[in-house]
């Protein structure tokens, strides 16, 4: 009689418990944490490699990272861009953000980064800007 009185308890705070931490689903991350620094300086050098502007452009501002356990990492960054003063040439420049708004045109972008770290693997899956 007694277990059939625990069970729906039991199985009350299981569902609680679940609901407000899923397995598998996204979390706010640090923003200073090495992976997650790591994993941007990555989308941001790849963000680079695909535009067809002649400027680097580089973060100006974070704005949101949440992290997904998969089978590695899924790292999901928002962050405020702006074009610099460097061309994509000269790489091995300090390159700061132009102060003039429509020389740095700011724009916003969410990059989707997975990582393996154990590998050594990272991917730009998503990037929306």
């Amino acid at each position: 009689m007694k277990c059939q009185a625990i069970f729906p308890v039991f199985a009350v705070l299981l569902a609680v418990g679940l609901a407000q931490r899923m397995v598998g689903g996204r979390v706010d991350a640090d923003m200073n944490d090495a992976a997650v620094q790591d994993a941007l300086q990555f989308a941001v050098l790849k963000h680079n490699e695909g535009s067809n502007d002649a400027y680097l452009s580089q973060v100006a501002s974070m704005v949101r990272v949440q992290k997904q356990v998969v089978s590695g990492v899924n790292y999901f960054i928002t962050v405020r861009m702006a074009r610099t003063n460097c061309t994509k040439n000269n790489t091995n420049e300090v390159c700061a953000i132009h102060q003039d708004p429509a020389l740095a045109r700011p724009y916003t972008c969410t990059f989707t980064v997975w990582s393996q770290p154990w590998v050594d693997k990272m991917v730009l899956l998503k990037q929306e800007c």
